[in-house]
């Protein structure tokens, strides 16, 4: 754990996120009580910071400092509202995002936003909980990009989909499981593309939400891609429909 994302005791953090800093996770101690703690995980709960209660030898691992029973992550980006990220798009640009849902692994991850940043995506969308963190394991996996591509990280995918579709955005899902391939469908317009889970795909929820389901044709004995994998796929089989109709 790098040290730069370290922040310890209970006062400090409390102050770093009043003061409007980003925290991946908030580690406490397991069983301890009092006001200041109390305070703290309220605080975490009304600003959608995941905490995590763990026994005191996982803070002692975090830091040798004199962390009060409580160790704060930060994060290694700054998030952006979906607003301003849709707003930010250059207008002579058809939008393109990529929505992840239950994307756990860090490695797929990072990959994907290598891929997507090579592809021109204009952001990535991910929940608050159930997904990879911005660490420095996923920064190095993305080779750079997520210090480059905005990054957005929402309560609800759902709610977030609504948003996306209001302001004109077809909802893609990638699932192995659709009759339509990836050729057959329309990526030249604005399009946010959903990555489900390396275990089991898409949730029903989300998938009931989305527009179309698309299949990347296989020719093996094996059911489906690797997530990171599939992602490139859909990525750059949209930039080569885009190319076509320029």
């Amino acid at each position: 754990m790098e040290k730069k994302n370290i922040i310890f005791g209970l006062r400090p953090i409390i102050e770093a996120i009043e003061a409007g800093k980003e925290f991946e996770k908030v580690y406490l101690k397991k069983g301890a009580d009092g006001l200041l703690i109390t305070e703290l995980a309220e605080l975490c709960k009304k600003k959608g910071i995941r905490v995590q209660w763990v026994p005191i030898e996982k803070l002692n691992y975090l830091t040798r400092n004199n962390h009060q029973g409580a160790v704060g992550v930060t994060a290694a980006i700054e998030y952006m509202d979906v607003y301003d990220m849709l707003a930010g798009i250059p207008a002579d640009e058809t939008p393109l995002l990529i929505v992840f849902d239950g994307v756990t692994d860090v490695r797929n991850f990072g990959g994907i936003a290598r891929s997507a940043e090579c592809a021109g995506v204009h952001g990535l969308i991910m929940p608050l909980k159930n997904s990879a963190p911005v660490n420095a394991d996923s920064m190095k996996t993305s080779a750079g990009a997520l210090s480059i591509i905005p990054v957005s990280r929402v309560g609800s995918i759902r709610n977030t989909l609504k948003i996306l579709k209001q302001e004109g955005v077809q909802i893609v899902a990638a699932s192995e499981k659709s009759d339509m391939l990836i050729y057959d469908a329309d990526l030249t317009k604005p399009t946010a593309i959903v990555m489900g889970s390396e275990n089991t795909g898409i949730s029903k929820e989300v998938l009931k939400m989305c527009d179309i389901q698309v299949a990347i044709p296989l020719q093996g004995t094996i059911e489906s891609l690797n997530v990171g994998a599939a992602a490139a796929v859909l990525l750059f089989e949209t930039v080569r429909q885009r190319l076509e109709n320029n």
